[in-house]
C-alpha cells in the first residue's frame, strides 16, 4: 500500500497544465467535491478570501466571445498588475516553455500569426466546457491573493485526483472588466485568473510536453548556526 505521501506526490506528477480539453463537461456533484476539497486549505485569520465563479452553457460562450474579440484588439486592464519584466532565469524559463509549446503544435520560430492563434486558446478556455474564475477581496492585499494561490493550487490537485485535468489562467483576468460585468462581479473584488478544466484530450500535440522544475539548491536556504 502506498503512503500518503507517495500519493500526494503521484497527484503532484500528474498535474500538468492541460492546453487542449475535450468538450465534455465536468458533473456538478464533481466540481462540488473539487471546490469542497480546496477550502480546506489555510488562510490568513482564517479569512477564506477565494469566491469560485462556475462558468458554462451560454455565459460561458458570452464570455468567451467578449474576451476573444477584446484580446483580438489587445485591449484589457487586469486589476492585479502583471509583472512588467521578467529577467535571469525567470525570463529563461519563460521563454523555455514558451518554446516547448510552440514545437510541440508545430509553430516555428518567427511565426507570430501561429504563436497568437495559440496563444487565442486561452480565450476559448482550451475547449473546456467550464471554467472557473477566482476573485479576492480588494481590502485584504497580496494576502488575499496569497491565500487564493493556496485555493487555486488545491483546486488542480483535487481535480486531478479524479482525473480531471486543469490549466490556470492570468489571460482571462486581463480582461477584468469584461469577466466583471458579464458575471456580475462585485467592483470590491479583484479577479485574478480563471481555471479551464476538463477532459484532457490526451493526444493534442499541446499536451505533449512538460515543464522542468529546478533543482533544490535552487530554492532550498538553510539557515542553522
Amino acid at each position: 500500500m502506498s503512503s500518503d505521501f507517495e500519493t500526494l506526490n503521484k497527484i503532484l506528477d500528474g498535474r500538468y497544465s492541460c492546453r487542449a480539453l475535450q468538450d465534455k463537461a465536468v458533473p456538478i456533484e464533481d466540481i462540488h467535491a473539487i471546490i469542497q476539497a480546496a477550502q480546506k486549505v489555510p488562510s490568513w485569520c482564517n479569512f477564506q478570501p477565494w469566491q469560485v465563479h462556475l462558468v458554462r452553457g451560454d455565459v460561458r460562450d458570452t464570455l468567451s466571445e467578449k474576451v476573444m474579440a477584446a484580446a483580438m484588439a489587445d485591449e484589457g486592464v487586469p486589476d492585479v498588475p502583471f509583472p512588467e519584466k521578467a529577467t535571469g532565469k525567470h525570463a529563461e524559463r519563460r521563454r523555455t516553455c514558451g518554446l516547448q509549446l510552440y514545437q510541440a503544435v508545430g509553430v516555428e520560430r518567427g511565426d507570430r500569426a501561429g504563436s497568437r492563434a495559440q496563444m487565442l486558446e486561452n480565450y476559448r478556455f482550451f475547449g473546456a466546457p467550464q471554467a472557473v474564475v477566482i476573485t479576492t477581496p480588494k481590502e485584504l492585499g497580496a494576502y488575499g491573493v496569497l491565500d487564493c494561490g493556496a485555493f487555486v493550487t488545491a483546486f488542480m490537485m483535487a481535480a486531478e485526483a479524479k482525473g480531471i485535468a486543469t490549466i490556470a489562467q492570468a489571460s482571462i483576468a486581463e480582461m477584468s472588466d469584461i469577466v466583471r460585468e458579464t458575471l456580475g462581479i462585485p467592483e470590491d473584488r479583484d479577479v485574478l485568473c480563471a481555471i479551464s478544466f476538463g477532459y484532457a484530450d490526451a493526444a493534442h500535440p499541446a499536451n505533449q510536453f512538460r515543464t522542468e522544475r529546478a533543482p533544490l539548491d535552487e530554492v532550498l536556504f538553510v539557515s542553522e548556526s
